[in-house]
């Protein structure tokens, strides 16, 4: 099986509901880490698994919307704790949208909140999009 990874960094600010979490309770940024493994079985006839430029391109415009802002404010959170589970969530499964390719057969988001915490989820099976 093949893997590609391509990374981004971002900052987002949130606050945990529904629980005592100390400072996470109030208004809080965090430098955000997000990884995005694609794998699959078969090559495609350019010898890749994916165009990375049409990755990087999805990648950015997802990146792009969350860099900056509140994600308790974000439609996607409502009645949801933005904690970085959801988050990875949230996360594969727009991603896992947006990327066209029929060769994939697993996409993964792990996202680090900091440098020793991080989430995963990952989207098995073929690609229904394509």
């Amino acid at each position: 099986m093949y893997t590609l990874a391509v990374r981004r960094n971002f900052i987002a600010r949130h606050f945990l509901i529904g629980g005592d979490w100390g400072a996470e309770n109030f208004p809080n940024s965090h430098h955000y880490v997000l990884e995005l493994q694609l794998a699959g079985n078969e090559l495609n006839q350019h010898g890749y698994l994916v165009d990375i430029v049409d990755v990087e391109k999805h990648l950015d415009e997802v990146v792009d919307y969350y860099k900056e802002q509140m994600l308790n404010d974000k439609p996607e959170f409502t009645g949801l704790n933005p904690s970085i589970e959801h988050f990875s969530r949230i996360l594969a499964i727009d991603l896992n949208n947006r990327i066209q390719a029929k060769n994939i057969t697993a996409l993964k988001v792990v996202l680090w909140e900091h440098e020793n915490a991080w989430a995963a989820y990952e989207v098995k099976g073929q690609k229904s999009n394509v």
